[in-house]
């Protein structure tokens, strides 16, 4: 079971017996509570963090936990409404309003409902993480003479060189800024490449999260189709012409969604393009190290083979590590290096020196390479084992294309599909997906759905979630036809 499941299980519990309890009466204490609900002591902790979240106990350190006071009345809220006027109200804007849709985001963020098979997982389950390790990262790194001291503003000298080895090519550590995840990554480098207003060309389809961060910048995402070898350099040709954008955003390992590799015979022509354009092209390379045990010899990263500095990387350890271990890396050669860090530093000034110091713990640990090994053996047998599933319980979802890298399955829907309401109706059978919808930054083709197998607990929950999601289409088919 879930960690997540046994804690929302026994504060459920445990709010039910609050209300024999009077206000301020002593709740039995942590290692009673473990004993009774045999439960581990964080469960416990955390079912009581909740509870107090929700202002029903109070935790005293040393005393334990108590039956709050009853809630008054809540005092009378002001008239908001005025905000509406204050945030549309933008005079300097003249292309495209900024709007700021995190929808897309949240739908691989939120945890399910108790019971739920997560296949809108955007992270490999707890069991997939190096969590022991990381514990250990991070007590050594604490213990580490200046560990809580000031970082250089760029980052730890050791850990930009380790990213730097990574890329390749010509990039050097002084090459490396080290950032606060991804997404943050991202973010400071649409910020840095692209004023308000102007174009950005993507991938299509292509990560929610990027359209949002575009969006929120007041850029105007402009979408480039996607097939099983990557962007296509004719149409990203002319789309360049067409839009007068300075700057693409693109994965060329294991694209998000699609799972596509850049072919061979696009990747200097990728980068030949956008230099003729005067233009960037950010790599989110996010998936490098979630790579299967099949897959053969992975291609370098486009900014290994770029001389001119065209290419912006983002790497991350955030999808191979932990949600909350946010570590990732911006490498840019020339100018552009200066614009990235000083908007970094004006954002957030540096990532916390103990998180970069347990990062460099783990990635010189002998648990490091043995996580990377185990989690490629995983992913492989789960990813063929949804596979499976899929083409034995659901043969009218059409597979383009599986994967030798990533996370997750694209699945494409027979013509006609209601998208929205096999989402809902898988829900209620107890599987939470993710829509293709928020994927494509204009009209998508068809219906899609994204398929994770990684954030589940075992290939069990696979093939038990399969099944449910067929017996969500069968109820959707059912009513489509008859209803």
């Amino acid at each position: 079971m879930h960690e997540r499941n046994s804690v929302a299980e026994l504060a459920k519990t445990l709010r039910e017996e609050l209300k024999c309890y009077s206000a301020g009466e002593k709740l039995p204490s942590s290692r009673a509570l473990v004993e009774r609900f045999r439960a581990g002591p964080v469960t416990v902790s955390r079912a009581l963090a909740q509870l107090a979240a929700e202002g029903l106990v109070v935790t005293r350190p040393g005393s334990g936990a108590f039956r709050a006071d009853p809630r008054t009345a809540p005092a009378p809220t002001g008239d908001t409404a005025w905000q509406e006027v204050a945030l549309s109200a933008d005079p300097t804007t003249e292309h495209v309003p900024r709007t700021v849709d995190a929808s897309g985001v949240l739908v691989s963020l939120a945890a399910p409902p108790a019971g739920v098979i997560e296949f809108n997982g955007g992270y490999p389950h707890p069991s997939l993480q190096p969590e022991r390790a990381m514990g250990a990262a991070l007590a050594r790194a604490g213990r580490r003479p200046g560990a809580w001291g000031r970082p250089p503003m760029e980052g730890l000298p050791e850990l930009r060189e380790w990213f730097a080895r990574g890329i390749g090519g010509a990039v050097t550590a002084a090459d490396v800024l080290v950032t606060a995840g991804g997404q943050s990554a991202l973010t400071t480098a649409l910020r840095a490449l692209a004023p308000p207003g102007a174009p950005v060309l993507v991938e299509s389809p292509t990560y929610p999260g990027m359209l949002a961060i575009a969006r929120a910048a007041g850029l105007r995402p402009v979408p480039v189709p996607v097939d099983a070898e990557g962007i296509k350099p004719a149409l990203l040709a002319d789309a360049f012409r067409a839009s007068g954008a300075r700057v693409l955003v693109c994965q060329p390992l294991f694209q998000n969604p699609t799972g596509a590799v850049l072919a061979p015979g696009r990747r200097a022509e990728v980068l030949r393009i956008a230099r003729a354009a005067g233009a960037f092209v950010v790599e989110d390379d996010f998936v490098r190290r979630l790579v299967h045990e099949d897959a053969g010899p992975l291609p370098p990263p486009l900014a290994a083979e770029d001389p001119d500095g065209v290419v912006v990387h983002v790497g991350s350890l955030t999808k191979v590590t932990s949600p909350s271990f946010r570590v990732s890396a911006l490498a840019a050669r020339g100018p552009v290096f200066e614009r990235l860090r000083a908007i970094q530093v004006v954002d957030t000034f540096f990532v916390p020196r103990p998180l970069q110091e347990a990062a460099l713990e783990l990635l010189t640990a002998p648990a490091w390479p043995r996580h990377l090994r185990a989690l490629s053996a995983a992913l492989r047998t789960r990813r063929d084992t949804m596979t499976a599933a899929l083409h034995r319980e659901l043969p009218a979802f059409a597979l383009p294309h599986v994967p030798s890298g990533g996370y997750h399955l694209w699945a494409r829907l027979p013509e006609g599909t209601d998208e929205s309401a096999l989402v809902a109706a898988a829900l209620r059978a107890g599987v939470a997906l993710t829509p293709g919808r928020p994927y494509f930054s204009a009209e998508p083709p068809a219906a899609h759905l994204r398929l994770s197998f990684a954030a589940v607990a075992s290939t069990a929950e696979i093939t038990e979630g399969v099944r449910r999601l067929r017996a969500a289409w069968e109820d959707v088919f059912s009513t489509s036809v008859f209803g």
